[in-house]
Parts: structure tokens; sequence; C-alpha cells
């Protein structure tokens, strides 16, 4: 029979199938992707270097997901000894990946952020092409919603309101760098006039 101590039921700790306790992790992702029509690759992000070192078996392990998950009506697949939870749109797949022993609740949480965020960014036109044209927008969400594998935001008007920050500063020190290049200095000019 095997016992568990307090602090171990207190803290979370995962009971793994050899009886051995797993310490709890922050680090609940794996890997992000999002594929297209034919499984090929958008954008992906893997967070564990030990998974998949090689781009080649990023590859296989992204078409493998993607040949058992695209015609079926699940959202949870157990593949390769990990766990995905995915998400398709009109003609994308959105795959969010946690070691065998992850909460599918968490990593669902992590899909419908990345999901309803990019809706927005996309204004509801969450599409191939228009996920293309909006890349930066795109890898902006991704990480403000994961860091290292790190869960850091699950509430996408959270996300939005960082990532507009975010564009809306670059943009503003884009027009301030053009005047300065252009040398356009009006309103240095009339600043100078009202002294």
């Amino acid at each position: 029979m095997l016992s568990v101590s307090l602090d171990q039921a207190r803290y979370g700790c995962n009971l793994v199938a050899h009886g051995v306790f797993q310490e709890p992790s922050l680090y609940t992702v794996k890997a992000l992707f999002i594929l297209d029509n034919d499984g090929n690759r958008l954008l992906s992000k893997y967070y564990d270097p030990e998974l998949y070192p090689s781009m080649k078996e990023q590859n296989n392990f992204e078409k493998n997901v993607f040949n058992k998950t695209h015609k079926a009506d699940n959202e949870i697949a157990f593949l390769e000894g990990m766990t995905v939870v995915y998400k398709s749109s009109i003609d994308l797949f959105f795959y969010v990946v946690g070691s065998p022993q992850e909460n599918e609740l968490m990593l669902m949480s992590v899909l419908n952020c990345l999901f309803d965020s990019l809706t927005q960014i996309l204004r509801k036109n969450v599409e191939r092409r228009y996920l293309l044209e909006n890349m930066e927008g795109v890898f902006l969400v991704v990480d403000e919603i994961i860091d290292g594998g790190v869960i850091l935001e699950s509430d996408p008007q959270q996300v939005l309101q960082k990532v507009n920050y975010k564009l809306v500063s670059e943009q503003a020190y884009g027009f301030v760098l053009f005047d300065y290049i252009t040398g356009s200095l009006e309103g240095e000019a009339e600043r100078g006039q009202l002294l």
C-alpha cells in the first residue's frame, strides 16, 4: 500500500504509475504550434529542448499529430507519450502540447486564450491568409500567454491589453524615429516659438 504524506497531498504532487511522486512544475506547456489544412507549419514554439531537439523530429511529430487529429472531432489526444489539445478553424489547426500527466484543463485554457486572442487580433478572420499577414501580432500573443513553457496568462482580454500596448508603443516610436530621420521638426519649431 502506498501512503501519501500531508505535505504531498497539500501541494498536489502527482502520482506516477510507478508509485513515485513527481513534484509539481510551472513548465506545463511543452510545445505550441499552428498548422494549415495540409499539415504545414505556420508557427511553432517548442519549450522543452529535450522533447524534439531537431527540426526534423519536430516536423515528424507535427505531421503525426496532424494525421491523427485533422479528421477527428475530439479536442484531446494522447500521442507519442504527450497530451495534445487542439482546435480547428476554417483552414487552421491550433495545438498545445503538454506532458502525459499534465492537466488537460490547463492546456485547454491556454488553447482557448490563444484562439480567442487571435480571433480579436485578426478581427474574427481566423484564416491562414490573415494569420500570415499579422504574424507579428500572433507572435506577441503567444509570448504574452507562454514564456519558456510557463503559462503567464489565460485571460484573452489581459493578453489583448498587453499586446495593444506594445503595438501602440512600437508604432509611436516608429513615428518619432521617422520624423527624426526625415528631419521633420515642425513640432519643435512651434514649441520654440511658444517659448
